[in-house]
């Protein structure tokens, strides 16, 4: 939560939200919207622990699903904790926006700070001439996913005493499976909406 803070005081997203806003709505409609947004700007700060508990919670039992095929027997407070463990990868993320946002890139839009995720293929090849439905695809592709899935490979092997080879089979067939769903699903949505 506090690195959302920071996040979010460093970006300025009201300053942003005022220059992309401002060429369709009145003075007196952004006033209102700016208004709104900081009178429940504590709401996006209070979902976060319980959002990223739905996360953890919903891994873990893809995972324990992946077990059971596996038939390996280990509890879900375990595979929980585990899970927990391996989600600390992704404070690198919010650290990184942060360090990329104060220090190097201190002039951008909306847009540009929306699609932007550090160390990922839509850094690459931009999100100016992409389709809207395939912008989270190439977000999801990036180093900080693939160190999860070695973290959790590698936290599950030493629980289960097995090699990070099987442990990256047991990620795979079950977190790989419901994450390639979840993309394919979201660029669903995505596709229809636009």
């Amino acid at each position: 939560m506090l690195l959302e803070f920071f996040y979010s005081t460093i970006v300025d997203k009201d300053n942003l939200l005022i220059e992309h806003l401002s060429t369709n709505l009145s003075e007196s409609q952004l006033d209102n919207f700016l208004d709104f947004n900081k009178k429940w700007k504590w709401i996006n700060l209070a979902f976060i622990p319980f959002l990223l508990f739905l996360k953890i919670t919903v891994i873990s039992t893809i995972l324990n699903i992946g077990f059971f095929l596996f038939k390996k027997n280990i509890s879900f407070k375990k595979i929980f904790y585990l899970v927990v463990k391996a989600e600390y990868i992704f404070l690198f993320v919010i650290t990184s926006k942060i360090i990329w946002f104060y220090f190097f890139k201190q002039n951008y839009t909306v847009e540009y700070q929306q699609y932007f995720y550090p160390l990922s293929a839509i850094n690459i090849i931009g999100y100016d001439n992409l389709y809207p439905w395939w912008v989270y695809f190439f977000q999801v592709l990036n180093v900080f996913e693939l160190f999860y899935w070695i973290s959790l490979s590698y936290l599950i092997s030493k629980e289960i005493k097995v090699s990070i080879e099987y442990g990256l089979k047991i990620v795979a067939s079950s977190y790989g499976l419901a994450l390639v769903i979840w993309i394919f699903g979201t660029m669903f949505i995505a596709l229809n909406a636009s």
